[in-house]
């Protein structure tokens, strides 16, 4: 923990000086218990970048071969990712997600399970609800703008575009009656889950970022 809250401290300078990071709302997040970190995914650096103003230590999945990249693998290690293999499937992942939430640890996931091709943001999968409803755990929608411009899947290497994050009030969920109705709730908390995060976003942010340009 004093070599992770240093690193962030550094990470957080330089984002502060390249990216001109803002972030908006952190202190709305549960300082314990056991909360999900719902950020659209657009770059490399989401995860760092969403983790620098939280106190907490969160966790969160990571496709396996980022580890394998120079520096980033091992920064991304140390701020709590754990891999997970997107090709094959990993039940252990899913098990080591519940397990950490189960404890009252923090996790993050990307509802739309990559990172964005085109900057668009993509349709929410039903993980996080349905890990939500496992574990009682709130979630945190996050909205991150300018990740696409600033270092997307196709870029080599980090570009100075100004990233502003913002973390939308915690929801939770009622457990439904019954599995019919479990299946439709899920469906609508997914919806409701994107509507948040777009709504952070500007004008036609949902058609994409590399369309939109640059807010800030």
């Amino acid at each position: 923990m004093p070599f992770y809250s240093l690193l962030r401290h550094i990470v957080h300078a330089f984002c502060l000086v390249y990216f001109r990071i803002e972030f908006h709302g952190a202190e709305r997040v549960p300082s314990t218990g056991p909360v999900i970190f719902t950020p659209n995914h657009a770059s490399y650096v989401d995860p760092v970048w969403v983790s620098i103003p939280i106190r907490r230590r969160l966790r969160y999945m990571t496709w396996d071969r980022m580890f394998q990249v120079p520096v980033l693998g091992p920064v991304l290690r140390v701020f709590g990712a754990f891999p997970v293999n997107v090709e094959a499937g990993d039940p252990g992942a899913l098990r080591q997600s519940l397990e950490h939430l189960r404890a009252g640890g923090a996790l993050m996931i990307f509802p739309e399970g990559t990172r964005t091709r085109s900057g668009q943001l993509m349709p929410f999968k039903q993980g996080a609800i349905r890990l939500a409803l496992k574990t009682g755990a709130p979630i945190v929608p996050v909205t991150i703008i300018g990740g696409y411009r600033a270092y997307s899947r196709w870029h080599r290497f980090p570009r100075p575009y100004k990233v502003k994050v913002f973390y939308h009030e915690p929801i939770r969920l009622s457990q439904p009656a019954d599995e019919m109705e479990l299946k439709r709730y899920m469906r609508e908390q997914a919806a409701r889950l994107q509507r948040i995060v777009a709504s952070g976003l500007p004008e036609a942010a949902t058609a994409g970022e590399a369309a939109q340009g640059e807010a800030g």
